[in-house]
């Protein structure tokens, strides 16, 4: 009975001191692992740039067309802004323009068609290298004073297959909707 009182005593203390060993080689590291980022994300938000290069190429055969208009060429597309504060990239989706132009009052439809028919072909001679994007619209404004004026975008897409080859009212009348 004493043997197997001794025997009894050796298995348990021999079991607890595996036990024990055990948790001590499984327990778990204290070192931090690092977290190396394989790519960024970011949020996207609608966003234009500056071209100046085209804006002077641009006004410089609007001003040619009448010396009192102005022209301007921008780039519209997506801004992608990362989470970590790195400076966010633009996208560009399509190249668009603004056309300036005074005017003494809104009743010469004819005058403003065949304006816009010349202000379209002169977009259209820009070489396609130089458009970035697909092409946008050109956006127009016929201005009396800073509180009058008549304001309109014509889709370059849809003036080259419906509008080309069309002059005076009937080309304003298809692009101006009157309020």
């Amino acid at each position: 009975m004493k043997h197997k009182r001794n025997w009894l005593i050796g298995i348990a203390i021999s079991a607890t001191a595996g036990f024990l060993a055990l948790q001590n080689v499984n327990a778990p590291t204290q070192e931090s692992a690092e977290t190396i980022p394989t790519e960024k994300f970011c949020g996207y938000t609608w966003a234009t740039q500056d071209a100046p290069e085209l804006t002077e190429q641009f006004d410089k055969a609007v001003k040619s067309l009448n010396s009192e208009a102005t022209a301007t060429a921008y780039f519209f597309g997506e801004n992608c802004n990362y989470m970590d504060g790195t400076p966010p990239t633009f996208g560009v989706m399509e190249t668009d323009f603004t056309v300036r132009l005074p005017v003494d009052g809104f009743s010469d439809e004819e005058a403003f068609g065949n304006w816009l028919a010349q202000v379209m072909d002169a977009a259209l001679q820009i070489p396609e290298e130089e458009i970035q994007g697909k092409y946008g619209f050109v956006e127009f404004w016929f201005e009396k004073s800073e509180t009058e004026h008549i304001t309109f975008r014509v889709p370059i897409p849809q003036y080259q297959t419906e509008g080309q080859g069309k002059t005076g009212a009937e080309l304003f009348r298809m692009y101006y909707n009157q309020p």
